[in-house]
C-alpha cells in the first residue's frame, strides 16, 4: 500500500510538472504572438505614415512643377517681347 501511495505522488508530480511545463510553453507562446502581433502593428503604422508621407510629397512636387511650367511660359513669353522689341528697334 505504501508503494502504491509512493507512486500516485510520484505520478502527480510527474503530471503536475508537464502541466506546468506545457502551462509556460503555452504562456510563452502567446507571449511570442502578441509581441509579433504588436510588431506587425508597429510595422503597419510605419508603412501607414510612409504612404502618408509620399502622397504629401508627391502632391509638393506636383504644385513645384506647376509652378516651374507656369515660369518658364512667363520666360518664353518675355523672350518673345524682347525678340520683337528687339527687331522693332533695328528697324528703325
Amino acid at each position: 500500500m505504501r508503494k502504491l501511495t509512493i507512486a500516485g505522488i510520484a505520478l502527480a508530480t510527474a503530471l503536475t510538472a508537464g502541466c506546468a511545463t506545457n502551462q509556460a510553453a503555452l504562456d510563452e507562446a502567446n507571449a511570442t504572438a502578441s509581441s509579433a502581433e504588436q510588431t506587425a502593428e508597429n510595422a503597419l503604422n510605419t508603412a501607414n505614415s510612409a504612404a502618408s508621407s509620399a502622397r504629401t510629397a508627391q502632391q509638393t512636387a506636383e504644385e513645384a512643377l506647376a509652378a516651374a511650367k507656369a515660369a518658364q511660359k512667363a520666360a518664353d513669353e518675355a523672350n518673345e517681347r524682347a525678340k520683337r522689341m528687339l527687331q522693332q528697334s533695328s528697324m528703325k
